[in-house]
């Protein structure tokens, strides 16, 4: 059995009190709503250009629908691996949050950013190396996930 706990003084309670005041005045201040606002912009802006280089290969370089969306996505992972390297995209990022970190562009941002990171080391060892260090887990997870699930899907109809 435990004790419970002793009661406070007065000076305690009035030394907690001023504790707790120091504490509240210290402590920053909640910008969740400023965040999530951010983010929401900025994911938004990404895919709004998304939508612009679909519309640009539809008009101007004929493609068709299926092809477009192969274009827009290669066009943003060249796009936001551009900005990374040219140390724009940590920018955003710093501004933007997860709006930069959830589309498309933020995978092409975290296969990136490693390698420019150890580029002093080499081009073997330093950026072929680490490439893959944040994102591999994710790859190696969904594709090894989207296998089994494939799997799973053939079995299922075979019965």
């Amino acid at each position: 059995m435990s004790k419970p706990p002793r009661k406070l003084t007065a000076r305690e309670k009035a030394e907690h009190e001023k504790y707790l005041e120091l504490v509240k005045e210290r402590m920053p201040k909640s910008r969740t709503l400023l965040r999530c606002a951010l983010a929401f912009v900025t994911g938004g802006a990404i895919c709004c250009i998304g939508q612009l280089i679909g519309d640009i290969g539809v008009v101007w370089l004929k493609l068709d629908r299926e092809t477009s969306g192969t274009f827009i996505s290669v066009m943003l992972i060249f796009i936001a691996a551009l900005l990374t390297g040219l140390g724009v995209y940590d920018k955003i990022g710093t501004v933007a949050g997860a709006g930069s970190v959830v589309p498309i562009t933020g995978f092409s941002n975290s296969v990136v950013a490693p390698a420019m990171e150890h580029r002093s080391e080499g081009i073997v060892m330093g950026v072929c190396a680490q490439l893959f260090t944040i994102a591999g887990p994710v790859l190696v997870y969904g594709i090894t996930s989207s296998v089994i699930v494939g799997l799973i899907t053939w079995i299922v109809q075979m019965l």
